[in-house]
């Protein structure tokens, strides 16, 4: 399959209005890659919010079809821009976005023979923090200083702590293929896979020079090290996440592959860091 890039208009429109805030710019791009369909999902928006500039940016990566991840998609961000402490206290939104957004999407599904599912790896800028939560194996990367740090945790059910958790649940890990849940599952915690449920925030104040949230369709192939480094001298965002996602189709890249890339402009602002 010839390699495809999705970049939308409307983003592009985005893209230009953040830059006028001298903070960040944003860029993405999506391919089903080698694969016939496409599963992964990605949303992007500004919003201003009680006069702060809230950037919300996400992966989702679905397995079982497409329903849970573009669920997610167009339901996680809408519900976490609506609550009522999106600004006073956004952990606390963020955890109840992810929950309430999962059950909703539970109840959607009781007629669906099969169960779908998908990874989420979002961040969220609220003035000069910075807060990146995570489900499942798409992971968020920054670059501070030309280094490359992971702030997600993937969950994957290989993982000791993470075998434990799901066999002390009453659930099993096979292999079949990967290590899976159930023999079914590649990831050990999703949205919409029933009694998978649960995520990880990790809050970020830093100086940053870019962010990179991708699905595993990168990551199994590039490292985080290699991943910062192919991208360092790209001032461009969304030129730097076709250069990401072009190099993950070269290396063989066997799966959906979506990058979005946030790159924060110079003088943005001193921060700490918190983690939850």
């Amino acid at each position: 399959m010839a390699l495809q890039l999705a970049v939308e208009d409307s983003g592009m429109k985005q893209m230009r209005k953040v830059r006028q805030n001298r903070k960040f710019s944003y860029g993405y791009a999506s391919s089903p890659g080698k694969r016939s369909s496409m599963e992964d999902f990605y949303e992007t928006r500004i919003d201003g919010v009680d006069g702060e500039i809230v950037g919300l940016f996400g992966v989702f990566d679905g397995h079982g079809g497409a329903r849970a991840a573009e669920y997610v998609k167009e339901h996680l961000f809408s519900n976490l821009i609506r609550h009522p402490k999106f600004i006073s206290d956004t952990k606390s939104a963020i955890a109840d976005a992810y929950s309430h957004t999962d059950s909703e999407f539970l109840k959607s599904e009781i007629s669906q023979n099969r169960d779908a599912g998908s990874t989420a790896s979002t961040a969220i800028l609220v003035g000069d923090r910075l807060l990146v939560a995570n489900v499942g194996d798409s992971r968020a990367v920054i670059s501070r200083g030309g280094k490359a740090f992971a702030v997600s945790k993937d969950h994957k059910p290989d993982q000791t702590d993470e075998r434990r958790r799901i066999e002390d649940a009453g659930g099993f890990v096979m292999w079949a293929g990967t290590w899976r849940v159930g023999g079914v599952l590649a990831v050990s915690r999703a949205f919409g896979d029933r009694l998978l449920k649960q995520f990880v925030e990790e809050v970020v104040d830093h100086s940053l020079e870019f962010l990179i949230l991708a699905s595993d369709g990168l990551w199994d192939v590039v490292t985080n090290e290699e991943a910062v480094a192919m991208i360092q001298s790209i001032e461009d965002p969304e030129q730097a996440a076709k250069r990401l996602l072009h190099e993950a189709y070269q290396r063989g890249s066997a799966d959906n592959i979506t990058c979005v890339v946030v790159r924060f402009l110079v003088g943005h602002g001193n921060t700490t860091t918190e983690q939850k």
